[in-house]
């Protein structure tokens, strides 16, 4: 593995200068309203820097999502081999919970900005189809090679987890996390497979 240099260090802190600058002011002040003026500003970077980083300003809310469903498929990768597949994803979600770095009221705000910014869910919707390629596989190695057409079976598991992790997910976010999302994932579940 190389080794990670001078330069990869001051890029990783730029990035996260720029992140953090500028989901506070998406919080304060409004996704919508915040521009890319306004974060570059702050932080003290050009326009041209800001898109080395980012392609869209979405990108720095939703930056994170394609490593965090990384992590959910390397925990569901290390779920016990003998484990249901609702369960193993059901373990993978929560183990991946507990590297979110950031605090309740920081998720509430963004979960709040994601439901009620047009762009910001299209852009989710779009990055959240890459974590169905990484997790299918993982759950066709779990299904018996009988009864049926495999990856049509772990499709519709994979496609139906990640519906009741957003539904769970929203209801957590209106209820303004007094709910346990864990609880409104696992009722979510119960519906589904009634």
């Amino acid at each position: 593995m190389a080794k990670e240099t001078v330069w990869d260090r001051q890029r990783a802190v730029l990035r996260e200068e720029i992140t953090r600058t500028a989901l506070r002011l998406f919080v304060t002040q409004g996704f919508e309203e915040t521009t890319i003026d306004q974060i570059v500003s702050l932080v003290g970077v050009s326009r041209r820097s800001f898109f080395r980083y980012f392609g869209t300003k979405e990108d720095v809310v939703l930056g994170d999502l394609a490593a965090r469903g990384e992590i959910i498929a390397g925990n569901l990768a290390e779920r016990p081999a003998n484990e249901d597949p609702w369960a193993a994803i059901r373990g993978a979600f929560h183990d991946s919970q507990q590297t979110i770095s950031l605090d309740e009221a920081a998720e509430l705000a963004l979960g709040r900005m994601l439901f009620e910014t047009p762009s910001l869910r299209a852009r989710f919707v779009e990055k959240r189809l890459r974590w169905q390629d990484l997790f299918i596989p993982l759950i066709e190695a779990r299904l018996s090679r009988t009864g049926g057409d495999i990856h049509v079976r772990a499709s519709a598991i994979v496609g139906c987890a990640l519906a009741c992790l957003d539904t769970a997910s929203e209801a957590w976010v209106e209820s303004n996390g007094s709910q346990s999302l864990a609880d409104l994932y696992d009722e979510a579940v119960a519906a589904v497979r009634g």
